[in-house]
């Protein structure tokens, strides 16, 4: 089973940006839609943006516009970039790999970001 590891997250001031990327060993891609998803502290996982196999980009409404995932299929990696960071984007930030049919989540182990003065 691929795995997937995050790097990138940090400490950011409100209105600065982050770059997230996402290590993917195996080649997925064809089989994989890739997702970010983010858990802001003391609340429930949401997803933000997507990926599909297919090459479409799907964001959340409150990031459209600030972030945006792309892929690197030659070198297995996956991104996030961040712009204007609000407060409100502080959130661990996890990297996920689904596959529909068979039914198939797979999960990095997250990298958190921080947007504070």
């Amino acid at each position: 089973q691929a795995e997937l590891v995050e790097s990138g997250g940090g400490l950011v001031q409100p209105g600065g940006s982050l770059k997230l990327s996402c290590s993917v060993s195996g080649n997925i891609f064809d089989e994989f839609d890739m997702n970010w998803f983010r858990q802001p502290p003391g609340q429930q996982r949401e997803w933000v943006a997507a990926h599909t196999k297919y090459g479409t980009t799907v964001y959340k409404e409150s990031v459209r516009g600030r972030f945006t995932i792309s892929k690197d299929n030659a070198k297995n990696m996956v991104y996030l970039q961040m712009n204007n960071l609000k407060p409100e984007d502080t959130a661990v930030y996890y990297c996920n790999a689904r596959r529909w049919a068979p039914e198939l989540d797979i999960w990095g182990q997250g990298t958190l970001v921080t947007v504070s003065s």
